[in-house]
């Protein structure tokens, strides 16, 4: 179904009404002039010539040309290219790990840049795949729901980082559950995880968990980030070597038995990262190695536009009223500048076709217009799809230059100067889009990718704000509800550290005031140096029995560490 792309020059079809009036009130004109002239004989004798039936056809004539051009003007369209398009392909979900040992520079720059790097060569190795993200450190988040958006994934992926978990640690089990949930119960295959980590992980629940996913017909690859012979890590807030709770200086080693035993019991392979290249090829040969299901999806190229459909016809239309003769008898006149008339009406309906004719021309150097500000687009579109930001945010810019109510240029431009690292300049351009989109999907759109922008410049409140008007434009939103939700829990966890913050202070002073009085106290009760009762025989059994009592209590703490089987806490 064609839509318009210019709206708002439909408002010039309220100007028929007017027009219809307009002409009735001629029509009661004439008669009341005809009256006036008293001789009805004389006054048929001088209108013998005129046919009315004529000129309320030249009339029809300019009214359907009329609202041709209005329709013209407003620029009909429809998504050229989509159609129903079978692809074949599966279901990827990315569980990659944020935790801060992923921060080790074994790996130049560092684990965390170069799985990031695997993954974005992935995602352009996946074309015709699904893909979902989770990241994982301490707890997993779901950061991105199964989509065929590439687009969308990469922007999210670059978003991941260990500030976007709060909890530190490696539950790779969990991540691998969250990502297990992300895929679709009822079908026993079509479904793969990538696990991307250094390993790091103490629960015995990631094998176990693998297999239950494997029994679901899901295959699990695995990738090792880091080397075994391990790095140290420094300290983001002493910007000193890490060390442990015992003082040992902490060195974050692959766990590569883990990762392979992982991979195993997922029917995958299990690769330790070398080179980016190879370890891509390997992954995507095994991906396709599995049995891939036919997926039916629209897909967009462009839009066709029809104004010259409707332009056509109302020039034909005005060249015809232009030439049909009032007169009877007479069914085309030559035009007034090529043959004398005395008629008056001629030249009002000439007049009246100069006006049309303004209108229609005026609608074709829009549409023509419109359709230079396209091309511009595309070239832009162009320069994104090639990772070339700079460019795309340039050819943009000079489409909003020509036509600033243009959404898609104010959207595209958006994206393309987050995608540049220029979060400021990008929010702007989304609330343009904001303003001059007419559509509720257009805006909810522009809302959710300015929450992106907001959310991953720690900017809560604002990115809340931005999801909710998402929301209240498209309430089946999944991506911004999720988004939300996270949102809402970062700034629950915000607020509880900056209260805590305000109130160590406080309570370090009550501490201090409260230690004074006690201090003091203490002081002035402490007992004075009495001379001692005790034999020297007394005293040395008094010792024995102290040692003995000590003894015991050492060999009791020793039986309950050895029973211990807890793993130990860390925070990397």
């Amino acid at each position: 179904m064609p839509l318009f792309q210019h709206t708002a020059y439909l408002l010039f079809l309220f100007a028929i009404p007017l027009l219809v009036l307009g002409y009735i009130l001629l029509l009661q004109w004439k008669k009341n002039t005809q009256k006036k002239i008293g001789d009805e004989r004389l006054v048929k004798e001088l209108i013998k010539n005129y046919s009315p039936k004529k000129h309320r056809i030249k009339f029809i004539l300019l009214i359907i040309a009329f609202i041709a051009g209005c329709f013209a003007l407003a620029n009909p369209r429809s998504k050229e290219g989509t159609e129903k398009v079978n692809r074949n392909g599966i279901d990827v979900m990315i569980a990659l790990d944020v935790s801060k040992s992923m921060l080790a520079t074994d790996i130049n720059p560092s684990r965390l840049e170069r799985a990031k790097q695997v993954v974005s060569k992935l995602i352009d190795r996946l074309s015709n795949d699904r893909i979902g993200i989770v990241i994982f450190a301490g707890r997993a988040y779901l950061q991105m729901p199964l989509t065929g958006d590439h687009g969308a994934a990469k922007m999210y992926l670059t978003a991941a980082n260990v500030d976007a978990v709060p909890t530190q640690g490696t539950v790779i089990a969990d991540a691998l559950k969250m990502c297990g949930m992300a895929f679709n119960k009822a079908e026993k295959k079509y479904k793969a995880i990538v696990l991307i980590s250094d390993g790091e992980d103490h629960d015995e629940a990631a094998t176990k968990t693998a297999a239950q996913l494997s029994e679901e017909g899901i295959m699990i690859c695995t990738i090792g980030i880091g080397s075994p012979e391990g790095a140290t890590l420094v300290d983001a807030t002493t910007n000193e070597v890490k060390k442990d709770n015992d003082g040992n200086v902490v060195v974050s080693k692959l766990n590569e038995e883990e990762l392979k035993n992982i991979a195993e019991k997922g029917n995958g392979i299990y690769q330790i990262f070398n080179n980016t290249e190879e370890v891509v090829g390997k992954l995507d040969q095994q991906l396709n190695s599995m049995d891939q299901r036919t997926v039916t999806e629209d897909s967009l190229v462009n839009y066709k536009t029809f104004f010259q459909w409707l332009l056509i016809p109302a020039l034909l239309l005005l060249i015809i009223e232009f030439f049909v003769s009032e007169n009877i008898g007479n069914s085309f006149q030559l035009p007034g500048f090529l043959k004398r008339n005395k008629n008056k009406e001629h030249i009002t309906s000439h007049i009246k076709s100069f006006f049309v004719f303004l209108l229609l021309s005026t609608s074709l150097s829009s549409a023509l217009f419109a359709q230079k500000t396209n091309s511009i687009i595309k070239k832009g579109n162009d320069a994104y799809n090639k990772q070339d930001f700079d460019k795309a945010a340039v050819q943009y810019q000079e489409a909003i230059s020509k036509n600033p109510a243009d959404e898609a240029a104010q959207f595209n431009l958006g994206n393309a100067l987050y995608k540049g690292n220029k979060t400021e300049e990008a929010i702007q351009a989304y609330n343009n889009a904001i303003q001059v989109s007419k559509k509720k999907e257009a805006k909810s759109e522009a809302y959710y990718n300015k929450g992106v922008v907001l959310q991953n410049g720690k900017k809560l409140p604002e990115c809340i704000d931005a999801y909710k008007n998402a929301l209240k434009l498209n309430a089946g939103d999944d991506d911004a509800r999720q988004n939300l939700q996270k949102a809402l829990q970062q700034l629950k966890e915000q607020q509880k550290q900056e209260q805590q913050k305000k109130n160590k202070p406080k309570e370090d002073q009550q501490q201090k005031n409260k230690e004074k009085p006690k201090d003091q106290e203490e002081k002035n009760n402490q007992p004075q140096p009495q001379p001692s009762k005790l034999t020297k025989q007394d005293a040395e059994e008094k010792l024995k029995a102290l040692l003995q009592q000590e003894k015991n209590l050492q060999d009791k703490l020793r039986k309950v560490k050895s029973g211990d089987p807890k793993r130990p806490e860390k925070d990397w």
